[in-house]
Formats: C-alpha cells, sequence, structure tokens
C-alpha cells in the first residue's frame, strides 16, 4: 500500500489521521446542520471548520440518509459547484460526496481534489471519468439504495463481504490505470447495514487498512444513538470518542460533523500516546 493518499495536487503522508470536515448544502441532513443551499453561510462553515483543524472539507448536495429521495442533478451542481469554486483556494484538499458523473465533472472542474461516493463508482462515466484526471477518490460499500437501504439487511459474513466488494472496486479502477496512491475504501457503516453489522465492520477497521486507506464516517449517526440512546443533537461526545477508536484501530480519515471536538481528542491521544511510549521506554 502506498505511504502516501494523492487528491490531485495535495499529498497526505499516511502518518496520521486526518479529520475531514462535512459540510452540508442540503435542507434534509439528519443530523440538523445542512446550509439549505446557502452559498455564504456554507462558505462561512467551511472557514471555521478549518480554524478548528479540519485537514479536509467534504461537500455534499444530496442527502444519503436512511429513506431520502434522489435529488436531480441540475439541483445537486446549483448547490455544490458554487461552494466548490468559493473553497478550492483555501489550501486544503476539496472533496465533493456525490454518486452522479456530471456533478463529479463539474466539481473537478471547479477545483474539487477528491471524489467521494457512496456507490464506488458504479454510475455509467464515472470510472473513467476519474481515471482521466488526477482526483483521489474514496469507494464506498452500500447495499441497495438510500431510499430502502435499511429495509432488513442480511449477510453471511458482513466483513467478508464488503471486504470482497472494495477490492473488487479497487481492482476496477486500477485496471483503469488509478494508481493506488489515489484510491481510499469506506465500508459505509449505516448504508445497508444493521448495528451489529456495522460494530463488526468497525472491529475489523484493520483488515481494511491493509488494502488501502480507510474513511470511516460514523459521525452522529444512529449507531451512535443505538449504543448510547442518546438523540442526534447529543452525540458530540460519544461520535469524538468512536473517531479515536476509528484511528486507533487504523482509519486515515476521519469524516465528521465536529472538527473542533475530534481534533482535541487526537492531541489528547498523540500527546499521551507518545508520553507512554517514552515513559515505558528501557534506560539505555
Amino acid at each position: 500500500m502506498s505511504s502516501v493518499f494523492q487528491c490531485g495536487s495535495y499529498r497526505l503522508p499516511l502518518d496520521r489521521p486526518y479529520v475531514m470536515a462535512i459540510i452540508n448544502t442540503t435542507p434534509d441532513s439528519f443530523s440538523g446542520d445542512g446550509t439549505s443551499g446557502q452559498l455564504d453561510r456554507a462558505v462561512e462553515r467551511a472557514h471555521q471548520a478549518i480554524a478548528d483543524g479540519a485537514d479536509m472539507l467534504d461537500i455534499g448536495g444530496e442527502s444519503t440518509r436512511p429513506g431520502a429521495d434522489s435529488v436531480p442533478e441540475a439541483e445537486e451542481l446549483r448547490r455544490v459547484v458554487p461552494l466548490v469554486e468559493a473553497l478550492s483556494g483555501l489550501g486544503v484538499p476539496i472533496s465533493v460526496d456525490t454518486n452522479k458523473t456530471a456533478v463529479m465533472h463539474e466539481a473537478l472542474r471547479a477545483g474539487a481534489s477528491l471524489i467521494n461516493d457512496i456507490n464506488a463508482l458504479r454510475a455509467p462515466g464515472a470510472e473513467a471519468l476519474v481515471a482521466s484526471s488526477n482526483c483521489g477518490v474514496c469507494l464506498m460499500h452500500m447495499r441497495g439504495e438510500p431510499r430502502s437501504m435499511q429495509q432488513a439487511p442480511v449477510y453471511q459474513d458482513v466483513v467478508g463481504e464488503v471486504l470482497h466488494f472494495l477490492d473488487e472496486r479497487c481492482a476496477a479502477l486500477r485496471a483503469r490505470g488509478v494508481e493506488n496512491a489515489r484510491i481510499c475504501i469506506d465500508p459505509g457503516f449505516g448504508f445497508g447495514k444493521t448495528l451489529e453489522h456495522n460494530v463488526a465492520l468497525f472491529d475489523a477497521i484493520g483488515s481494511f487498512a491493509e488494502r488501502a486507506p480507510v474513511l470511516v464516517g460514523v459521525s452522529r449517526k444512529s449507531m451512535i444513538g443505538a449504543l448510547t440512546g442518546l438523540d442526534v443533537s447529543r452525540r458530540t461526545t460519544p461520535s469524538a470518542v468512536a473517531a479515536l477508536a476509528a484511528a486507533i484501530r487504523g482509519a486515515a480519515i476521519l469524516r465528521v460533523h465536529d472538527v473542533a471536538e475530534t481534533v482535541s481528542a487526537l492531541r489528547i491521544w498523540q500527546a499521551l500516546g507518545d508520553t507512554k511510549k517514552q515513559l515505558s521506554a528501557p534506560d539505555k
């Protein structure tokens, strides 16, 4: 596996976890932080995320929460492209969360450097588009589609099946000439999985990390609610704890709503981890 993750002109050494801030431009985000297509509001949120320590921004113009309907292509373009243009000069990688080839194309033209696709580039033309660019890509596993994905999903071996799917998608991109350094993977927590499936996949993050850099997105999700009994508005602390647990297991990118809390948790872990190593080191 490559020692860096390549996103366009950005080369990210894989020597620490990176925090990806979620910037929703939707009116119906499950977490209640969508900006409803208001450009100024989204730009302000992005600037605050960077000030809080975000390493990259992930812009989404279509809700993919369970039960969500698809957004027309023209509307998603209207929400996403002007925001990418407004943020592309901030000095951090801009990711676009989309499964539509036309949105990918226009986002890359506007300055995006990473395509984050819940459909793993299975839309017509998506593989070829990414192969012809220098962008990074995140391939995610999803069973079904957002509208119906949580209707009693069943697996015989959830870890094995998700690994097999992502292995196949990575191989398809490599066959088109996409370098390993440009590919990361996402097990797809909450996308066609029960709580038990999500926990099993979380425990197996290390196995996924042996294949490619792993993006983990569990921030404020229903699995956090199921494990804590907390409403979505009260999931900030447990989400930061879950992000830290993912990093400890080998996740390379943590996709989060609560940047400051996640960055603080990582800093404490890194500082105390280093101290522990120093204290336990044998005398020379």
